[in-house]
């Protein structure tokens, strides 16, 4: 068999990086990590050609070559996926898909001619057996929950990593909190399953045997969801493997905020190379959270939270939202004044969706609510129900937010507000890679010369140099991040 894997193109969204990617030369954020998974599952005899669309263009070669195309996707691809396999029918190969777009939404993809559904460790080597067989079914589905300890590493040698900002890895899949929005729970469940130690250490031996040196992301949707095991196994054997590899990787995640509440896991995170986490913040309205089930963020001082993570030298990056039922009307100014208050510099910032899967999609088709599916990128002013809020208070109100904290006045004194309160580790060495200098030279040029920001670029490098000189690399990223943020809001605001 010739195997073609396919990952369809990003748009230009929030979290694509793709102006800030240019000033370091990189084509993409990050390599698709299930689908070279997936591409470790298929027999080995067979001839296997990788494409990821956001890094080189899919040539009609490519499709005439193969026998069949697999395809995994997001639902924020779904433009590039119609795309893909229209060309696919045309040419007259064969297409074979799965990951959360499909699985989700199985129903729109009729012309695809083999599903393969929910977790690949499960439905893959059914339809791999049966397509050596020549009888392939249409559709692969399963309700059971994969055991992760046995899926094997990412095909790394598929791709070429000097393209890519960050290589990725996981741990873990499934979170234990049910946030009515998220659908996390229906594609992966509530408990918490785990790889082993020996498993993660494998996973980054290849990594780094592959040359990389740089960022790794832990892809869980809730890193910290079993602490037992983590701190008592993952973190020790991360610190040890870090020293041992002079520090050649750094790591970042994604956390629910009660990671604030663990002062010996946040300090085992910081000894095993994390310097960043993602965490879901939503909004600071207490009836919000408590519609839609964030229990965990609930009757807490979520600003004292943010504070208190970022003091023990890890980035605090922030999920907000707004839209929900429970949103009064100040809402947006109160979004905007606890978004500076913690100094949470990037802060993607969404209108409510409900994603197919979802109790919160469950309860709107209930009450009629429900107007289209969702285009799968919550910050471009599209909403897929009908608010309680009149919705073009709700539009505006939101375009009102990004425009306020991605204008250089507030986003560079969030910049000050974060870096005061950030205490990174002494002990890790800085490591200097040529791209950081060409990054810091053409940023120089972009912001600080042609840039309607360069007064505040200018005060801002100064004014690091003079209080925190160890944080300056780090400044200077971020004031690239807000160029790429600026640039994604742009067309919206």
């Amino acid at each position: 068999m010739k195997i073609l894997f396919v990952y369809p193109k990003n748009p230009d969204t929030f979290w694509s990086f793709k102006y800030a990617l240019r000033f370091i030369f990189k084509k993409a954020n990050s390599p698709p990590l299930g689908l070279l998974t997936v591409a470790a599952m298929v027999p080995e005899a067979w001839d296997k050609k990788f494409v990821d669309m956001n890094v080189s263009p899919l040539d009609d070669k490519h499709l005439k070559w193969a026998d069949y195309v697999f395809i995994s996707a997001t639902s924020i691809q779904k433009k590039s996926v119609r795309e893909i396999i229209s060309r696919c029918k045309k040419i007259g190969v064969r297409t074979v898909a799965g990951g959360p777009l499909f699985t989700s939404g199985f129903d729109e993809f009729t012309e695809v001619d083999h599903l393969v559904l929910n977790e690949a460790e499960i439905t893959l080597p059914i339809f791999l057996e049966d397509l050596e067989k020549g009888c392939p079914k249409h559709i692969y589905t399963s309700n059971q929950w994969a055991d992760i300890t046995k899926t094997p590493p990412p095909l790394w040698k598929l791709i070429k990593m000097r393209k890519y900002a960050t290589m990725n890895i996981q741990y873990s899949r499934g979170c234990p909190f049910d946030c009515d929005f998220c659908d996390i729970p229906s594609l992966y469940g509530h408990k918490t399953r785990i790889k082993e130690k020996d498993q993660i250490i494998a996973e980054l031996n290849a990594i780094y045997s592959q040359g990389w040196r740089g960022e790794v992301f832990f892809v869980d949707d809730n890193f910290i969801g079993n602490k037992k095991y983590l701190k008592k196994e993952i973190l020790p054997a991360l610190a040890k493997w870090l020293v041992q590899k002079k520090y050649a990787f750094s790591f970042f995640t994604q956390t629910s905020l009660n990671l604030s509440d663990d002062e010996e896991l946040m300090q085992l995170m910081i000894q095993a190379g994390f310097n960043t986490v993602f965490v879901g913040i939503e909004t600071p309205n207490e009836e919000s959270l408590a519609e839609c089930g964030k229990v965990q963020n609930k009757s807490r001082d979520m600003v004292a939270c943010v504070r208190k993570i970022q003091g023990f030298g890890l980035q605090v990056q922030g999920g907000f939202i707004v839209g929900f039922d429970s949103d009064p009307l100040s809402i947006f100014e109160k979004q905007i004044r606890f978004i500076q208050k913690t100094g949470i510099v990037t802060a993607m910032v969404g209108l409510l969706n409900a994603a197919r899967g979802t109790k919160l999609h469950q309860r709107l088709e209930k009450e009629n609510r429900l107007l289209k599916d969702i285009s799968g990128d919550n910050t471009d002013c599209s909403i897929n129900f009908i608010p309680r809020m009149n919705h073009e208070v709700l539009i505006n109100g939101y375009k009102k937010i990004l425009k306020t904290i991605y204008s250089p006045d507030y986003y560079y004194e969030r910049i000050k507000t974060f870096l005061e309160g950030y205490k990174p580790s002494q002990k890790k060495p800085f490591r200097f890679r040529f791209r950081y200098l060409a990054a810091f030279l053409k940023s120089i040029f972009v912001l600080g010369v042609k840039g309607r920001e360069r007064l505040h670029y200018w005060r801002l490098c100064f004014w690091t140099m003079y209080s925190h000189p160890r944080l300056l690399p780090l400044a200077i990223t971020l004031t690239i991040y807000g160029f790429h943020f600026r640039r994604v809001f742009a067309k919206f605001v």
